[in-house]
């Protein structure tokens, strides 16, 4: 239990470092740009209580809105997505639910549970965070073509970082 919880601060760390030091500066014509960091809330344990999850999810975002120097977005779009996540995760359930002990992980419920779940989780986290930092509908379709982008720009490395980084 306590070696689950240092791993997961020691992941929340690590992505805060990888996101500022790396992944801030991957653009591709400013039309693709990776948040990996949402991968922490994707990860958290199924028995993670709501508050713990809001909680760390927002210190998350404003850590990066910290680093990245916007004014929130951050905060509110991985917050947005740790709301939504029991929902997601309801709705991808197994037919017996989500078996105890286990998290959602590529080496648990496979491949194309972990590809719909990421792909929708990022999906989410990025239309938030993009139209927010438009904030205007002028830009309605190239706003949609950077969410599009970047979410499997996003969730390909992170379903990558499953089979590389992530163990069972």
């Amino acid at each position: 239990m306590i070696r689950r919880q240092i791993n997961h601060i020691i992941l929340f760390v690590l992505l805060i470092f990888l996101q500022v030091i790396f992944f801030n500066n991957i653009q591709f014509s400013f039309l693709i740009v990776p948040y990996f960091y949402v991968l922490f809330v994707l990860l958290l344990p199924f028995e993670t209580p709501g508050w713990l999850l809001l909680l760390s999810s927002f210190l998350l975002g404003i850590i990066i809105d910290l680093f990245s120097n916007t004014l929130g977005i951050h905060a509110f779009a991985t917050t947005f997505v740790a709301y939504v996540r029991p929902a997601i995760l309801k709705s991808f359930a197994p037919r017996d639910g989500y078996e105890p002990g286990t998290m959602p992980r590529i080496s648990y419920y496979g491949f194309y549970w972990f590809l719909k779940y990421t792909i929708v989780m990022v999906l989410i986290h990025h239309t938030v965070l993009f139209y927010i930092e438009m904030f205007k509908l002028t830009d309605f379709f190239y706003t949609l073509l950077r969410v599009i982008l970047s979410t499997i720009f996003t969730s390909v490395f992170i379903v990558i970082s499953q089979y590389f980084i992530m163990r069972k």
